[in-house]
């Protein structure tokens, strides 16, 4: 039976005879139902049409893009590590290109995903590579494909092997994750962002949402406990969630002028002109 997958958002589903009968990922209201109606596709289906394309953004590090842009868009990011490598979010393709790719080199020793709206086509990904896939317990319920290889952890952060440490910072979704890359940026340190900092177009900011299709606000204390969870982190770049969005130095710098901008934004009466 296909693992259906939604072709608003990429998320896959449970093999099924039939589609499911509608996708509660899109019907959350930090995404939204394609107006033409629910469409699906299968696995199957997309590698006829689509193919991933690798780019080498630093030394260590690949991103990873489905061509034509399907569904959300986003990018994942493999981390080659000497402690094994890591998947940092998810796309729905998992082509026989790519897995040779990635088998030559070294495979995979995990998936580490920032929310719900990357989980994508991971079970096919850790059923190909023999490895876990590890999730915020609090985004628990956002799971459409369950299986063994998903690994709930339930705290403020969690080592993947030394230097590559994941941090619970909420705001997006209540499990919103980053993955911090110790050596990454020359030593300097590198966090992977997903949509939790949604690095902007001038490289220099970022910004926070609750929804981004939808403009939809993240609150000021929520921005204000992204913060607090990497107040000790230290890090010089930043790499988002789609083509060409990473600050590649200065990335604690923009953060923290990115807040300043925001919190005025969100919070002051609109007469002052925000720079």
């Amino acid at each position: 039976m296909p693992a259906f997958i939604c072709t608003t958002c990429g998320t896959q589903y449970s093999p099924s005879e039939i589609p499911p009968s509608a996708c509660p990922i899109c019907e959350d209201p930090r995404q939204y139902v394609n107006p033409a109606g629910q469409g699906w596709t299968t696995p199957q289906a997309l590698v006829r049409g689509h193919t991933n394309v690798f780019r080498l953004l630093a030394p260590g590090l690949f991103s990873i893009a489905v061509t034509p842009t399907f569904a959300i868009g986003e990018r994942a990011l493999l981390v080659c590590h000497p402690g094994g490598n890591i998947l940092w979010d998810c796309v729905s393709l998992l082509d026989p290109a790519t897995e040779a790719l990635i088998r030559a080199l070294g495979g995979l020793a995990g998936i580490a995903i920032s929310h719900p709206h990357y989980y994508t086509a991971m079970v096919d990904w850790a059923i190909a590579f023999q490895c876990p896939i590890h999730l915020h317990a609090n985004d628990r319920q956002w799971v459409m494909r369950p299986d063994p290889a998903i690994r709930f952890w339930d705290a403020e952060s969690l080592s993947l092997a030394p230097g590559l440490t994941l941090i619970c910072c909420g705001g997006h979704f209540a499990g919103g994750t980053v993955l911090h890359w110790a050596d990454g940026a020359e030593g300097k340190g590198a966090l992977l962002s997903g949509d939790i900092l949604q690095v902007l177009p001038d490289r220099q900011h970022v910004s926070f949402m609750r929804s981004y299709p939808n403009y939809w606000p993240l609150s000021a204390p929520a921005v204000r406990r992204i913060v607090a969870a990497l107040t000790n982190v230290t890090f010089d770049a930043i790499y988002g969630a789609f083509a060409d969005r990473e600050i590649g130095s200065g990335g604690r710098q923009a953060l923290e002028a990115s807040v300043v901008r925001y919190l005025a934004a969100i919070e002051g009466d609109g007469s002052a002109e925000l720079q």
